[in-house]
This record gives structure tokens, C-alpha cells and sequence, in this order.
């Protein structure tokens, strides 16, 4: 067995491990491989395996791969989206993680072919009220939900989290806790929400304990990352 075999094998048993221990359906927890910055033949070879969803954060190196897997892939954007790059993601993405502002939501909703099916969007809240990291409060993540409504080539699917990292087991579910409650609070108040995405390699087991439904894995299937130049 190869090694990208062997640690997606690794991910999927960690993943089936969690559902079980914390009472999550078998199959509720899907996959997300990050694989932004990774060579093609990583997703190649990760695509034969069954993997059919991808994540990338940098449009110059995530669009010659979409052109080249075209298919039966679901491209998910993770990075950080300025609004002079918003008509790229609204033509060749399915799903957007990152939406935090209006103004990108409009764009993308108007540049989204009609020939496509509405793009899906999570809202990325901060919940931790971390200074260093990206997404709303919860209160304004409530008043950007509200204001999807009006957009209908957009589909709110649910919401993101990139908390601190921590290491103990504890300390790193309190944040999943407090997003799962955000998340319930929008479904009860008629949300159609499906999805929340948290929880990465070190902190996924956390993660399905607290609700989530898509764990975002980089270097647990690629293996460590090599610095940007």
C-alpha cells in the first residue's frame, strides 16, 4: 500500500472510530481533502481511491487541476476570497466555506452561470473571537444568513470554523460546542442547514463529538507540507 493509500485508509478508520464512540451515524462525517499546494498526481491518486472531494485556497493553482479532474469531483474553496477573484470560484467551484461579507455573497451570486446549480456557501464564524482569525461573530453570521435568503444562486448549507489550535481534548471541543449551538439556533429558525464544517487533521475527533458533518484534512492524507515559495 502506497502511502497516500495508507493514510487515507488512516483518516477513514479515525473518522468511522469517531462516529461510533460519540453516537454519530455510521456515513454522517464526509471527507474533505486539502489539497491546496499538493502536485496533481496526489490528487490523482487519492481521486482512484474514491476521494471525490477536494479543497484548494489559491485560484492560480486550484484552476488548472479543476480543468484537468474534470468530472465527478466537488470543488470546495477554503481560502480567503478578495472581490476581484470572486467570478473564478462562482464559475468553477461547487462550495465556498469562507463567506463572511455581503458584498462578496452579491458578487458571486451574480456571477454564477445559470447553466449551474446554485453555489453552495458556508459562513465562516469566528467563534472563538480569536483577533488572528477570520469569520463573523455569531450574531453577524445570523444577519448575513438572513440576508442569503435574497440571493438565489447562492445556497446556505451551513457554517465553517478555524479555531486556535489546541491540544487538549477538551479545550478543542468547546468551540465545535458552541458552533454546534449556532447552527441548531439557525435550523430552529428555519434554516435549512446541512452542514458544518470543522475539525482537521489534529482535531477531528473533536470535531464529530461536537455535530460535524465535514472534516477538512490536509497533511493527514498528503503528508507534511512544503513551505509555499
Amino acid at each position: 500500500m502506497n502511502s497516500i493509500a495508507k493514510r487515507l485508509a488512516q483518516i477513514r478508520t479515525r473518522i468511522t472510530q469517531a462516529e461510533q464512540d460519540y453516537q454519530r451515524p455510521p456515513g454522517s462525517v464526509k471527507l474533505l481533502a486539502v489539497s491546496k499546494t499538493r502536485p496533481l498526481a496526489d490528487l490523482q491518486a487519492l481521486r482512484a481511491l474514491g476521494q471525490q472531494r477536494f479543497a484548494e485556497n489559491y485560484l492560480q493553482d486550484a484552476l488548472p487541476k479543476i480543468a484537468t479532474l474534470n468530472g465527478d469531483i466537488d470543488w470546495h474553496f477554503i481560502g480567503p476570497l478578495q472581490s476581484n477573484k470572486t467570478r473564478p470560484v462562482a464559475e468553477h467551484f461547487h462550495w465556498l466555506h469562507t463567506l463572511e461579507r455581503l458584498k462578496i455573497a452579491r458578487r458571486l451570486n451574480d456571477q454564477r452561470p445559470a447553466s449551474l446549480p446554485p453555489l453552495n456557501v458556508c459562513i465562516q464564524v469566528n467563534i472563538s473571537a480569536d483577533p488572528n482569525k477570520a469569520g463573523l461573530t455569531p450574531e453577524a453570521a445570523e444577519t448575513l444568513a438572513n440576508e442569503l435568503a435574497e440571493l438565489p444562486r447562492l445556497r446556505l448549507r451551513g457554517l465553517m470554523t478555524l479555531p486556535r489550535r489546541e491540544q487538549d481534548f477538551e479545550r478543542q471541543r468547546r468551540p465545535f460546542r458552541e458552533l454546534h449551538g449556532l447552527y441548531q439556533q439557525l435550523c430552529q429558525s428555519g434554516f435549512e442547514l446541512d452542514t458544518l464544517s470543522m475539525g482537521m487533521t489534529n482535531d477531528l475527533e473533536a470535531a464529530i463529538a461536537e455535530g460535524s458533518t465535514l472534516v477538512r484534512v490536509g497533511s493527514g492524507l498528503f503528508g507534511p507540507r512544503k513551505p509555499v515559495q
